[in-house]
């Protein structure tokens, strides 16, 4: 492992456009709980699976038990950012890093600093009426009353979040595969690469250092050129 954090760090040194790639596991070791691990909200019980609770056709069809759920498990608005998040921020400061690309919808990114980030399935902290199109913050969201939030209009408010069966906004998705497309080093980490088409992604990069950080093994790790398993905010808070 310090061969391997050694190597990292002197390819960070070296970089001029790094872009990182980040799931779940960068926000975990911020309290906020991710899908697929032991102890993900895919394996705890509930009446529907959450896969199905935050479709867009659950959503139309049951707006109640979609709010129930997103409320109880998705805003997580007193959550910090961690090592990783900072990090990444710091180099973004010192000229190393180009973007960051994330599937995360918690905005802890932002919080730490970093100002050109994509958000691949958008953000709690941004929502909109259905009917009017009037935004409203996350807080607005907690602190509604009623089984549905609703607006002035009386239109129902949706998260401005990707649900399971819509598509990627397609400016985010071309930001970040130019800027995937230009980087001299892709850090991909905190993520299974399960997701499609978010995992595709890592096939835009045309160059040699592609770095692969997660706790478990991904089915990209062959292709990488330097593999480190261990918590990411924990990797980068050693850099």
């Amino acid at each position: 492992m310090e061969q391997n954090l050694k190597l990292l760090q002197q390819w960070v040194d070296e970089s001029r456009s790094i872009v990182f790639f980040g799931g779940a596991g960068v926000s975990t070791e911020s309290g906020i709980p991710d899908f697929r691990s032991v102890d993900g909200l895919y394996h705890q019980q509930y009446d529907d699976p959450p896969e199905t609770i935050l479709s867009r056709t659950y959503f139309d069809a049951f707006p109640e038990k979609f709010y129930q759920f997103y409320r109880a498990k998705m805003l997580c608005l007193d959550a910090k950012p961690n090592a990783a998040h900072r990090k990444l921020a710091q180099w973004e400061q010192e000229g190393r890093l180009r973007s960051v690309v994330t599937q995360n919808i918690d905005g802890l990114h932002q919080a730490a600093g970093s100002r050109r980030v994509w958000e691949l399935h958008g953000s709690v902290l941004r929502n909109y009426c259905m009917s009017c199109h009037a935004s409203y913050s996350a807080q607005d969201i907690l602190d509604s009353t009623g089984p549905v939030p609703r607006c002035a209009c009386g239109g129902i408010i949706k998260p401005d979040v990707v649900l399971y069966e819509e598509s990627l906004d397609s400016q985010v998705l071309q930001g970040a595969v130019s800027d995937i497309r230009q980087a001299d080093m892709l850090i991909i980490g905190g993520t299974s690469l399960a997701v499609y088409p978010a995992a595709g992604l890592i096939h835009y990069f045309p160059g040699k250092r592609l770095v692969l950080i997660n706790k478990t093994p991904t089915p990209c790790d062959q292709e990488a050129a330097l593999v480190l398993h261990g918590a990411i905010g924990e990797i980068f808070g050693r850099l």
